[in-house]
């Protein structure tokens, strides 16, 4: 079972992660999620449990709870929702259009 846990403190390792939930039940994999330039944590992650009961057992012992001064959000994960069309910036040309509607005061205003 794949948990999303959440309001993770900052300064968290990945395999403090793991020793937070292998009291409940055999940890597969924890995963943190790290910002891009620091590489700090972003203040959530995903752990996966052997079984829904070892999942549904570290929900309830650690949904809410305190660790390190932030109440932790513990659930189970869900699939990542689709996102809208992806714009591509990557072409050169100063990213606005420079088409013709007027400029100044020409704007309607309802």
């Amino acid at each position: 079972m794949k948990l999303y846990v959440g309001n993770l403190s900052f300064q968290i390792t990945e395999q403090d992660l793991r020793e937070l939930f292998a009291p409940h039940g055999t940890v597969s994999d924890a995963v943190l999620m790290l910002d891009r330039d620091t590489q700090r944590s972003r203040g959530f992650g995903f752990v996966t449990m052997s079984s829904s009961e070892e999942g549904q057992r570290a929900i309830d012992a650690l949904n809410g709870q305190n660790h390190d001064g932030r109440d932790l959000t513990v659930n189970e994960a869900r699939p990542m929702e689709p996102r809208g069309p992806r714009r591509d910036f990557s072409s050169s040309g100063g990213g606005r259009s420079s088409g013709g509607g007027g400029g100044g005061n020409s704007r309607r205003r309802y």
